[in-house]
């Protein structure tokens, strides 16, 4: 609701109760109260819609008006009721009220427009009215009460107290006006309601003495108007204003207030005459006027209040006059200044004598600035305002001066103060900063006409620059070197030749470009050669010449001088660093095909063997995920010192980038140079490296490489080498690492299969072209189907089904597993669930998965089981994971941490082929492990082996012993189901059981079997 909407609502709210106040006595009481607590509510309204930045006056003022009303509702209450009112009563206490709380409001109201200052001038300019207004209340409505002889003293102090609250509560109006600095209307809205009031409480004081008292009359009409003038002044947006800080107003006098304080200092004389006239003079020679001392003292304080008013406009006009003083005395220091740092110290001086001697202040006056000028301003500013680079002093409030000046330059002048000082010595200010402004430009004007005098602003120009300048002459002696020629050389090289200043290297250069320049090529630039100190230390210097043997002014030959040492040592360090690895020194990519192309030119015309290997560390991002890249930085500046001294050195080496390194081989006539440097990399390399982590703890870590390796005879063009290199060595990594692989031209074919299998990878995920089938996991002892074992196939549409042999290691090394093994958890989880659902008696407890390194170490993978138990219904306890031994062995912290996670859930771990990785058992007792799976190769010689049935009984007793179930996997024979059962191992698969079968089959094995006696060990 906007506040014009808003008066409007209440002007017409207030204009129907006043005609059902008036058109119907009988609702005197709800009407009267509906008015009061109206103008009350309408208080708060402006608060809320307003926001003024002080609410509690406001809040005071509807509490007053509160007070008020609820005063007249219980006086309103005791009529309706038949009864009489008794005086004093609780309506008195009511409105007694009203008067604290009102003028508690427009106190704060007034101290908080000023600042908390004092403004003796407003409080004098309104205590003359108020002591005037004062008189008039005690002569004609205080004074009866306190010689009426039928009331009590109670009544008595509590008739006094109506006037005496109307005269406190106008005495702050009053000074709210002479405070306001400019016209507010809510504080004109304030004085007609204080009128009203004023005018309705004087007419009841006067009906209370005669009682003659009459609810509903036109005395009522005040107080309508007070209740309509204090809610309108609070729904107008001015009212905001009246709790905001004010400027403070100008201490003189104008001529309507002249006006109202003469007429207030009138009243005096004008009672006495009033009173004469109306026949007092016959008290008068009964014993004198019964008012006279109060008549008196209300004369006397009026004319000393008038006096202080006057010693304050004396007061403010000698200190105008002295104001006038000190700037005509700083105008005069400041008129003497001859230079900037003259106006600076004269401004100081000036500001001194203009402040008031008791008073603190600041001043900030920077030297003038370049940059876009505006116009001339001398204003007052918040301290938050003031631009980057300036200081208030502390103060809250400044003077911030700007000066436009010639040579597109700003003067700055910032000065501090109180509040009060700053208002009243602005004008001062501004007429501070218009007479800085003239002299610094005047200064300024000076300067120049002094600069383009003669050649003293050339000479001081040529002596202040750093290059140097010499003139020679016909004999190459050096008749003028600048101030700066002792700083590049060491000392003053005037009279020496220029041919003892340039190092030997440079001699002949020196001598060529003199001879030049004699003959009449011209002037010669940017000219680089060597100089020599006086230490005997050498310089970079580039220099230019003018032969200026014709002009009179010089006649001699002008080289000009500068250092470029830093400039060039910059140069070569950004030209090594452009074509140099930052971490191992070596060369990077960009030079080593640059070195190559050349190479390969030279190559082919020579009918040499160029060789390109490419070393790629194997398992280094293993290294930085555990060990941290500080120390992967370590085994990378280890490897390239390797690499470097065991090339040769008409060899190249370079950093391609991460762990990857290029070798440029030496030409040679031998084909087999090649491989003798990639053989001997591969074999420097598998010695492990000594690095430190950050604790300062030692690992032995592993350096072992792959290396490709390619020939300038199988490329027709350098970029093709290096692609055959590459290759190379993508088929070393595959055929195990370690190791080092030469081109041949079937690689190739090879390879473009390998990357068509990782392109179809990924669209088979897409696609969803994987299957499952499921292999039983059975007791031994009945052969009872348990669980079973997920295993992944893939529905190829060319191919037909691939089993894991045909793509897990495309998928390990292309990260593809990992989206695939995602899919066949959630798949092996909904087939479970829906067989579980539709056979609630089935044998089944678990279906078994198996879960890659890659996919295990990604970071979320305990929330991708979550994810998966949660989509698919199953419960945690149906789900068994597979990881292999050698990734519990390593990271065995982290793998720890995730397995514990992952158990906490509910979900079951197995080792899976056990027995084929590390063969330890010492991480069995402190890994959260469930199971163990017997490799199929434990199984295969049990019943003709010893050796082998020994082993596989001793694991299986060291399971029991540790709480782990054990599942042997690859059971083809009926003898060994019999030996592992014979042993205690509970649990078996293999294709004595079954093959994998496909989902539909499965239901029908898992079915109960007839009851037979087993052992109590470790289930799955």
């Amino acid at each position: 609701m906007s506040t014009r909407v808003a008066r409007a609502c209440f002007g017409a709210w207030t204009l129907v109760l006043t005609i059902v106040y008036y058109a119907f006595p009988e609702a005197h009481l709800y009407s009267w109260a509906a008015l009061g607590y109206s103008c009350a509510i309408a208080v708060l309204v402006g608060v809320r819609l307003n926001r003024p930045r002080r609410r509690l006056p406001w809040y005071l003022i509807s509490a007053a008006i509160a007070c008020f009303t609820t005063g007249d509702s219980a006086y309103n209450l005791i009529i309706a009721l038949g009864e009489t009112p008794t005086f004093p009563g609780v309506a008195d206490f009511f409105y007694l009220a009203f008067y604290p709380l009102l003028t508690a409001g427009l106190l704060m109201m007034i101290k908080a427009r000023n600042s908390g200052d004092a403004n003796r001038s407003a409080l004098l300019d309104a205590l003359v009215p108020t002591v005037g207004l004062g008189l008039l209340a005690w002569v004609y409505w205080i004074a009866p009460f306190t010689r009426s002889e039928h009331l009590s003293m109670l009544e008595k102090v509590v008739s006094i107290g109506y006037p005496l609250g109307d005269v406190l509560v106008l005495a702050m109006i009053l000074r709210m006006f002479t405070g306001s600095g400019k016209r507010l209307d809510s504080v004109g809205a304030f004085g007609v309601g204080m009128v009203g009031l004023l005018i309705s409480d004087v007419c009841y004081g006067q009906s209370q003495l005669n009682s003659a008292w009459m609810l509903g009359g036109p005395v009522d009409l005040g107080w309508i108007v007070f209740y309509s003038a204090m809610g309108f002044a609070a729904l107008r947006p001015s009212m905001a204003s009246l709790t905001a800080p004010i400027e403070r107003p100008n201490p003189g006098m104008g001529s309507h207030r002249l006006f109202w304080m003469s007429t207030a200092a009138l009243i005096a004389p004008g009672v006495l005459a009033l009173e004469y006239w109306q026949g007092r003079d016959v008290e008068l020679a009964r014993g004198g006027v019964v008012d006279a001392p109060v008549i008196a003292g209300a004369a006397a304080l009026m004319f000393l209040l008038v006096l202080g008013r006057v010693a304050d406009l004396a007061q403010s006009q000698r200190q105008a006059g002295s104001r006038e003083r000190a700037l005509r005395e700083a105008g005069s220091l400041l008129f003497a200044a001859a230079t900037e740092e003259d106006v600076t110290r004269a401004v100081r001086e000036a500001v001194a004598r203009l402040m008031p001697a008791d008073q603190p202040y600041h001043l900030q006056f920077l030297p003038p600035v370049e940059g876009p000028q505006g116009e001339t301003t001398v204003r007052r500013v918040a301290a938050a305002d003031l631009p980057e680079g300036f200081s208030s002093g502390g103060f809250n409030h400044v003077v911030h001066a700007t000066q436009p000046l010639s040579g597109n330059r700003t003067g700055r002048l910032v000065i501090g103060a109180p509040d009060p000082v700053l208002h009243l010595m602005l004008p001062a200010f501004e007429t501070l900063s218009s007479q800085i402004a003239v002299v610094l430009e005047r200064i300024e004007l000076t300067a120049e006409v002094s600069r383009r005098e003669g050649e003293t602003w050339f000479r001081t120009l040529i002596q202040s620059a750093a290059d140097v300048i010499l003139i020679l002459d016909a004999n190459g002696t050096i008749r003028y070197a600048t101030p700066s020629a002792e700083t590049l050389f060491g000392e003053d090289p005037t009279g020496s030749a220029l041919a003892g200043l340039i190092a030997d290297d440079s001699q002949e250069a020196m001598r060529e470009i003199l001879y030049r320049v004699r003959s009449g090529v011209g002037d010669l630039d940017d000219i680089q050669l060597t100089g020599v100190r006086a230490d005997g230390r050498t310089v970079e210097i580039e220099c230019d010449l003018r032969d200026l043997r014709n002009d009179p002014s010089v006649a001699g030959l002008v080289v000009t001088l500068r250092d470029v040492t830093e400039r060039r040592g910059l140069e070569k360090d950004l030209t090594h660093q452009a074509f140099h690895d930052a971490l191992t020194g070596l060369a990077n990519r960009v030079l080593l095909k640059d070195r190559l192309e050349q190479a390969f030119c030279v190559a082919e015309r020579d009918g040499a063997t160029l060789g390109v290997l490419f070393v790629d560390l194997d398992d280094f991002k293993e290294v930085n995920d555990t060990l941290g890249h500080a120390v992967g930085d370590q085994l990378l500046l280890t490897v390239a010192q390797r690499i470097s001294g065991n090339i040769g050195k008409g060899s190249t080496a370079a950093r391609m980038g991460g762990d990857e390194f290029a070798v440029l081989v030496e030409q040679s006539d031998s084909v087999d140079a090649a491989e003798e440097v990639a053989a001997a990399l591969v074999d420097v390399l598998s010695s492990p490296v000594e690095v430190t982590d950050g604790n300062g703890n030692k690992h032995m870590i592993s350096a072992k490489c792959s290396v490709g390796v390619a020939t300038n005879r199988d490329a027709e063009t350098a970029t093709e080498l290096l692609r055959h290199a590459d290759l190379a060595l993508y088929l070393a990594k595959g055929n195990g690492k370690g190791g080092w692989q030469r081109y041949q031209s079937d690689l190739h074919t090879a390879m473009m299969q390998r990357l068509e299998m990782r392109t179809a990878l990924h669209e088979a995920i897409e696609d969803e072209q994987f299957v499952l089938q499921f292999q039983p996991i059975v007791e031994l002892v009945d052969q009872r189907i348990t669980g079973v074992e997920a295993l992944v196939r893939w529905q190829h549409p060319a191919k037909g089904l691939l089993g894991p042999y045909h793509f897990v290691e495309a998928a390990e090394e292309s990260g593809a597993i990992v989206g695939i093994g995602g899919w066949v958890l959630r798949e092996a989880l909904r087939q479970f669930t829906q067989w579980k659902s539709e056979n609630p008696d089935t044998t089944l407890r678990y279906v078994s998965v198996n879960v890659s390194a890659r996919q295990f170490r990604t970071a979320d993978f305990a929330d991708q089981v979550r994810a998966a138990l949660a989509e698919t219904g199953a419960r945690p306890q149906w789900l068994l994971l597979e990881i292999t031994e050698s990734l519990v062995l390593r990271d065995a912290d982290q793998v720890l941490a995730d397995l514990k996670a992952l158990r906490a859930m509910g979900v079951r771990i197995a080792i899976d082929d056990f027995g084929t990785g590390y063969s330890s058992l010492s991480y069995l007792r402190q890994m959260p492990v469930d199971v163990l799976k017997l490799d199929k190769s434990f199984i295969d010689d049990i019943l003709h082996s010893r050796q082998q049935h020994a082993l596989v009984d001793a694991i299986v007793t060291l399971s029991h012993n540790l709480d782990l179930a054990v599942v042997a996997e690859g059971i083809e024979e009926a003898g060994q189901r019999a030996a592992l059962d014979a042993m205690g191992c509970q649990y078996g698969q293999g294709y004595h059981f079954a093959r994998p079968l496909w989902p539909g089959d499965i239901p029908a094995l898992a079915v109960q079997p007839e009851p037979y006696p087993v052992r109590q060990q470790a289930s799955v």
